[in-house]
């Protein structure tokens, strides 16, 4: 909306004396030079001119005009209302003004009235303009209807200003670029978006056609719009057009999960790798998503390096959840002693006793038996283990290791209580009887 006020503010401007020229028809970020009066009928064409013929505009009243946008440009709005005044004021004028005349200053009037925010005042001005119909050229009443239609969206009366800016281009005979923009913009806020798309496709495809770039906001309501509607196909069309020629991070981002969503997951590593390598990322979420993939796709490395560049930038969150997908990434690619420290975080961060469960059977693992005795007790401890036999059965198994017996009998003893768990701490309880016997017969041997 910034836009649209700024660029009508501009041309509003430049058209003060010349609003009656066939170029007046004010268009968003677009400023009409300041010609002389009477330019508009020399551009009009000439069926215009044989189907509506409009009275002189004197000279003394292009002075007074002239005088009115001198105090308007140098922003000394008071005085350009008091010659406006006057020109209306009957008793000073020798003979009234005629309708085009009249439109002309009401234009002016209008302007003024902009300038200061009151665009009601200004609305009604511009309807006095095109009120002194068939006295003005119609170039001019066709650039009023299309100023007209921009205050009302400039006030977000969007019905009207629809409405309006069609009676503009049943009127136009080629209607602009930037109309059909204003009428997406206008569609979209009433969320018809079945025209806005149309509009917006149809700026898109004129601007295309003339071998110009579209603007990177006209891309984007069309790819909002079939985002909204799970169009993904078609949104990725249009972000791989904004990558190219507006390359910025979040559209690498979108598109990565644009994939994510049709289930493509080797282009979707493909454009989130692209923009890590781009250092596009600086979210969190991102580079845990990129990590998540490279998994899925089963190279494990490159999953826990970005992850732990992350960390050691500050940017990946230091949560429960991240530092366990980079233990488990390590884990995978075979890196047993960097996958320990970030178990451990993980497990100390979470509020459950599974991490530190998981933690303890990696321990075991590696002949780690104290600490997998230490884990695993903090998480039988802390509770919310999924499988608490198994868990027992891996406490067991690290006493065992540590010559304890009897604890490893007891631990077997609590896992067998789960009849999942039964037969194999049975065994296991079997396996220690024997082991004791063994062990007493040795003693005796070397006694």
């Amino acid at each position: 909306m910034a836009a649209l006020a700024n660029g009508l503010a501009r041309s509003l401007m430049a058209s003060i004396l010349t609003v009656a020229c066939s170029l007046s028809v004010v268009v968003v970020d677009r400023v009409f030079d300041a010609g002389f009066i009477g330019y508009a009928s020399a551009q009009e064409s000439k069926k215009e001119r044989e189907t509506r013929k409009t009275p002189a505009l004197r000279n003394n009243i292009y002075e007074k005009l002239a005088e009115a946008q001198v105090f308007a440009e140098a922003k000394q709005y008071v005085e350009a209302q008091e010659v406006l005044d006057d020109m209306l004021d009957a008793t000073s004028k020798k003979s009234k003004l005629n309708g085009y005349e009249l439109a002309n200053v009401y234009n002016t009037y209008a302007y003024l009235r902009y300038v200061v925010e009151d665009y009601e005042g200004a609305l009604n001005y511009y309807q006095k303009v095109i009120d002194q119909r068939p006295d003005i050229p119609v170039a001019l009443e066709v650039g009023t209807l299309y100023t007209v239609a921009q205050l009302y969206f400039l006030q977000e009366k969007w019905e009207r200003g629809i409405d309006t800016l069609i009676q503009w281009m049943s009127l136009s005979e080629t209607p602009s670029t930037n109309a059909y923009v204003l009428l997406a913009n206008g569609y979209f806020q009433l969320k018809d978006y079945d025209r806005s798309l149309e509009n917006i496709q149809i700026a898109i495809q004129r601007e295309e056609a003339a071998g110009k770039l579209p603007k990177e906001q006209w891309y984007n309501l069309a790819r909002f719009i079939h985002f909204d509607r799970s169009n993904y196909a078609e949104a990725l069309d249009i972000l791989e057009i904004l990558i190219m020629y507006y390359p910025k991070k979040q559209y690498w981002v979108q598109a990565s999960h644009l994939y994510g969503e049709e289930k493509d997951d080797a282009r979707q590593l493909a454009i989130l790798e692209a923009s890590y390598e781009q250092n596009l990322l600086d979210r969190s979420q991102d580079i845990v998503l990129l990590s998540q993939l490279y998994l899925n796709a089963e190279v494990p490395f490159p999953a826990a390096r970005v992850l732990e560049k992350g960390f050691a930038d500050e940017v990946v969150e230091t949560e429960s959840k991240n530092y366990e997908l980079a233990g488990v990434a390590w884990r995978q690619a075979q890196e047993v002693a960097k996958s320990l420290p970030m178990l451990e975080a993980a497990a100390s961060k979470s509020e459950k006793g599974e991490l530190y469960a998981r933690l303890g059977n990696v321990y075991l693992d590696v002949d780690k038996n104290k600490d997998a005795v230490d884990a695993l007790l903090k998480g039988l401890d802390k509770g919310g283990v999924k499988r608490p036999d198994q868990a027992r059965l891996a406490l067991g198994m690290a006493y065992f290791n540590l010559g304890d017996f009897s604890a490893a009998r007891r631990a077997f003893r609590e896992a067998r209580k789960d009849e999942r768990a039964k037969s194999y701490a049975d065994q296991w309880l079997k396996y220690i009887s024997s082991e004791e016997r063994r062990l007493e017969e040795l003693a005796k041997d070397i006694g």
